[in-house]
C-alpha cells in the first residue's frame, strides 16, 4: 500500500495576507514532493478561510504534481447540482487530481444556520447529495426525487476526468459517519483522533461495508493529524496547547504528533499501523513559524516515510501519461 502525506491549509497560515504567499507555498510544496493540499470548508468565521473550491482551482493551475481536496465539503450548505458541476470541472481541468472528502458539518459553526439548513437535516441531505452527484457525473438525463433535492431529466457537463467520477471519501467520527462510509463512501478521512480510534473506525467501516455487500480498498483510509516540532514532546505540547481545539477532553499526546522529527515519525507510524495510510498533516503554530514547521515535516518526516512517486505517476499527474 502507498503511504502518502498531504498538508492541511486550514485558516490563512502566513504572516502576510497576500496571494503571492500562497503561490510561493505551492511552489515549495512541489519542490518537497508533497502529495496533496487540503482546504477547510468554513463559511462563517472571523478567520481568513479561503473558499475551498476556488482555491483548489488556483492550486490546479499552479501545480502539476499535487493532488488537492476539501477537508471536508459540508454538503448541507451547498446544492448538489452546481457542486457536482464545480467538482467535475475541477477534476476535468486538473486531469484527475481532485480528491473529494465530504461531511455533514457541525452545529457548532454557524454555516448551516447561515444557509438555512436545520441541523437535523444534515445527514439526509448528505446522503441525497452523494447519490445525486454520482448520477450527474456518470449519466445524462438524470431524474432524482429525494426529500430535499429533486431534478427531472437534467444533464450536467463536463463529466469528471476520473471515471465514473472522483472517489468520495466520508469525514466524521460517529457511528453515522462509519455507516455512511461503509454503505455509500469510497474511503474515510477522520478528523482529530487517536490511533486507537482510527483502528476502531476502520474495523467498524469494514463491517458496515460487508453488510452492504461492498468493500472499501485498504488504502482508502486516512487521518487528519496535527503536529508540532520542539526539542521535546513536552516543550512542543506546551507551545501548541493554546492553539489547539481538540473538541473534547483528551490527552494531547494521544492525538497530536509532538516533539523531535523522530517523535513525529513514530506518531505518524502509529496512525499508519492503525490502518490510515493517507495522512493530512496540520502544523499547530503561529503564522511566523508555519513555513519552518512545514519544511521540517517535509524533509524529516514526509521524505523518509512517504512512498516515492514513480515516474509513471508523475507523468500521469502532469497529464503527460501515454
Amino acid at each position: 500500500m502507498k503511504v502518502r502525506l498531504g498538508l492541511s491549509f486550514g485558516a490563512w497560515p502566513f504572516p502576510r495576507k497576500t496571494p503571492d504567499a500562497l503561490v510561493k507555498f505551492i511552489d515549495r510544496c512541489d519542490e518537497w514532493q508533497i502529495d496533496s493540499l487540503w482546504f477547510s470548508d468554513r463559511l462563517v468565521s472571523t478567520n481568513m478561510n479561503l473558499d475551498p473550491i476556488t482555491t483548489m482551482a488556483f492550486v490546479a493551475a499552479r501545480s502539476k504534481l499535487m493532488k488537492f481536496g476539501p477537508s471536508a465539503i459540508v454538503l448541507g450548505t451547498r446544492h448538489p447540482v452546481p457542486l457536482a458541476q464545480q467538482l467535475a470541472t475541477l477534476d476535468f481541468l486538473s486531469q484527475g487530481r481532485l480528491l473529494v472528502v465530504v461531511g455533514i458539518g457541525s452545529p457548532a459553526t454557524r454555516d448551516l444556520e447561515a444557509t438555512g439548513v436545520k441541523p437535523i437535516e444534515r445527514a439526509r441531505r448528505a446522503d441525497e447529495s452523494i447519490a445525486l452527484m454520482r448520477k450527474l457525473w456518470s449519466e445524462d438525463h438524470v431524474t432524482y426525487h429525494g426529500k430535499y433535492y429533486q431534478v427531472d431529466d437534467i444533464t450536467v457537463y463536463p463529466k469528471p476526468w476520473q471515471k465514473p467520477g472522483p472517489p468520495i471519501w466520508i469525514g466524521g467520527k460517529s457511528d453515522g459517519a462509519y455507516r455512511r462510509t461503509g454503505y455509500h463512501g469510497d474511503g474515510w478521512l477522520v478528523g482529530t483522533a487517536s490511533p486507537a480510534e482510527v483502528a476502531e473506525g476502520v474495523t467498524t467501516i469494514k463491517r458496515y461495508a460487508a453488510e452492504a455487500g461492498r468493500a472499501i480498498p485498504e488504502d482508502h483510509f486516512g487521518a487528519y493529524v496535527q503536529f508540532r516540532f520542539g526539542r521535546t514532546p513536552q516543550e512542543a505540547a506546551e507551545s501548541a496547547a493554546d492553539l489547539l481545539y481538540l473538541g473534547r477532553e483528551k490527552p494531547i499526546r494521544e492525538v497530536v504528533a509532538l516533539g523531535t522529527p523522530d517523535d513525529v515519525r513514530r506518531k505518524v507510524n502509529e496512525f499508519v499501523d492503525a490502518g490510515a495510510t493517507k495522512l493530512v498533516m496540520r502544523a499547530v503554530c503561529r503564522p511566523e513559524e508555519f513555513m519552518s514547521q512545514v519544511e521540517t515535516l517535509a524533509r524529516e518526516v514526509i521524505a523518509p516515510l512517504q512512498t516515492p512517486f514513480s515516474r509513471e505517476e508523475i507523468l500521469e499527474r502532469a497529464g503527460k501519461a501515454s
